[in-house]
């Protein structure tokens, strides 16, 4: 049985891949992407669908839900996401309908993947891992999309998921589990929703601004929220671990 388990995710990330591949080619080919751009945005594609990929094959045991199948399509989408802000961002221009489409595809089965994973009771911390994964990855990608429109400073909310996962490596209380809360859930998924009204075109600019500023602010606030968290807890653990300690 773990064999077949092991052998259908397997086929999984390897549809996942031809999907981006032949799905992420049309959409360059069809915008006139010249052969530098197109093989630079096949390339980041590739990061993207390869990342989710990777998470789902470093598994043990190795297997794949219907949950993952529908964030491996997400992955996808993300991936074909950032093919076509590759261009669009090396010149300078707005990334027009084909991002805007494509990550509001990305951004709406956010929704989809954790009701498929509680309706057929597959919820998982590694499929849980890949969502999040997914969404930081078409954040980052519509950070990126929202450079030429914004300026180079939205990408601190692209990026500052990547960071704190990073100081995680060196501060390891930042990688403990935190409460699940509502509030962390609408700042999460405002942050794409903010990214893709500043790249819609014809949003006026100051409305598309003043969402992207807004998000800013709401996403430093919740992790500054969620750090403080964290060290409290590692706090109260060594001062119950430390006073067991003294009463044996």
């Amino acid at each position: 049985m773990q064999v077949l388990l092991g052998r259908r995710a397997l086929v999984d990330v390897v549809v996942a891949m031809a999907a981006f591949l032949a799905s992420g080619s049309w959409i360059l080919t069809a915008a006139g992407a010249g052969a530098t751009y197109f093989l630079s945005a096949i390339a980041a594609g590739l990061a993207v669908v390869g990342n989710a990929a990777a998470s789902i094959l470093n598994r043990k045991p190795l297997l794949t839900t219907a949950a993952d199948r529908v964030t491996l399509l997400r992955a996808v989408l993300v991936a074909c996401c950032a093919a076509a802000t590759v261009p669009a961002l090396f010149g300078g221009v707005g990334p027009g309908i084909p991002v805007v489409a494509v990550g509001a595809a990305a951004f709406i089965l956010d929704a989809v993947d954790g009701a498929v994973a509680r309706r057929f009771a597959c919820v998982s911390p590694a499929g849980g891992r890949l969502d999040v994964q997914t969404d930081a990855a078409l954040v980052l990608v519509l950070s990126c999309a929202a450079v030429p429109i914004v300026g180079p400073w939205v990408l601190a909310i692209g990026l500052m998921w990547y960071a704190f996962v990073t100081v995680g490596w060196f501060r390891p209380e930042l990688k403990r589990m935190l409460p699940v809360k509502k509030l962390r859930k609408v700042i999460g998924a405002f942050q794409p929703f903010a990214l893709l009204l500043a790249v819609t075109p014809g949003v006026p600019g100051g409305i598309g601004m003043a969402a992207v500023v807004l998000a800013l602010i709401a996403l430093v606030a919740s992790f500054g929220r969620d750090v403080v968290e964290l060290e409290q807890s590692h706090r109260e653990w060594t001062r119950g671990h430390s006073s067991t300690e003294l009463v044996n």
